[in-house]
């Protein structure tokens, strides 16, 4: 997805710690991208704290006992907080399939395309709207894509220059920077109008450029054989696992003789799918990511990570992938 901020994982953990009674945390991506946390500027720490109050309470009672008999108030304790990690292992088993039930019933709601649709057509048609305020690292990710696509094209059986596409192409961005430079013809599939014409525009001196398609991924379809590279990029997020499934299968049918597919996406760390209402869109954990590429009879080829990429963001990952 073209939103790359962290802020959905870290609304998630925020809402744990508040369901808790814990003060909770503020994450530091998300203040300093200027992101609004709804509550009150939460100031300590997470989720094996307890309160001022409580704690005096449990010490005082502690100091009685050991008073009484060391041996009765170190079992005590230790009975204290196996119990408490008990909980709150339960409680969180508890959020996170609750939060899974969530993610789920947000994907199946016809909303979840209408509402990303609304949201990116508020968006300014710039780079830093499209990197989510993060304009800074169009660089580092165009060399980085780089990198990966000259490793391809080094590869045995390496897919031909002829044509690529660019899915979520937004305002131009990678056809401009990378696609362009590597194939005689970049088709670009976009939903948003508005991003198209700034496309155009940004692009009308290139010879290179082929169709300006304005669609979702969703019902888009290549003619088969059409496509050397199907280049994905922060945007499979605004697809649901079935239809993201049936993308990757329509487009190894539009894949010529060795050509690729290649995916460029935010990856959790947490394990989890970690739903975007602000653009609805999700961010799956890699494990997910693999498990719907192998459902699609593709087979990962390449598999790298993004690198020099301010610290607080997802990891980026890097797939080639084929038709097994």
């Amino acid at each position: 997805m073209r939103l790359i901020c962290c802020h959905q994982l870290c609304l998630f953990i925020l809402a744990a710690e508040r369901n808790r009674g814990a003060r909770g945390v503020a994450c530091i991506a998300c203040t300093i991208s200027g992101i609004a946390i709804s509550g009150p500027i939460l100031q300590s720490a997470g989720r094996g704290d307890i309160t001022p109050s409580s704690y005096h309470e449990r010490n005082q009672h502690t100091t009685n006992m050991s008073t009484e008999d060391p041996a009765c108030a170190a079992a005590d304790l230790e009975t204290d907080t196996a119990d408490d990690n008990s909980e709150e292992e339960e409680e969180e088993e508890e959020e996170e399939e609750e939060y899974a039930k969530k993610v789920k019933s947000v994907q199946e709601n016809p909303a979840f395309y209408t509402d990303a649709a609304a949201y990116w057509n508020n968006v300014p048609a710039t780079v830093n709207g499209m990197l989510g305020g993060f304009a800074h690292i169009n660089a580092p990710d165009i060399c980085g894509s780089e990198t990966f696509l000259q490793s391809i094209f080094k590869m045995k059986n390496a897919p031909g220059h002829g044509r690529a596409v660019d899915c979520g192409a937004g305002i131009g961005r990678i056809t401009k920077h990378l696609l362009q430079k590597h194939f005689g013809k970049v088709d670009l599939v976009e939903l948003c109008q508005s991003f198209l014409d700034r496309a155009k525009e940004s692009l009308k001196n290139s010879h290179k450029v082929g169709e300006y398609m304005c669609q979702g991924l969703q019902h888009f379809a290549p003619d088969p054989s059409t496509y050397d590279v199907v280049w994905s990029q922060w945007v499979l997020g605004h697809l649901t696992d079935e239809d993201l499934e049936n993308y990757f299968r329509r487009m190894a049918r539009g894949l010529k003789p060795n050509g690729v597919i290649v995916v460029k996406e935010n990856v959790t760390s947490s394990g989890i799918v970690e739903l975007d209402e602000q653009d609805s869109s999700v961010t799956r954990p890699e494990s997910l990511l693999l498990e719907i590429i192998d459902k699609a009879e593709l087979r990962v080829i390449k598999n790298t990570k993004q690198n020099n990429l301010p610290k607080g963001l997802y990891e980026v990952k890097m797939l080639c992938l084929r038709p097994k």
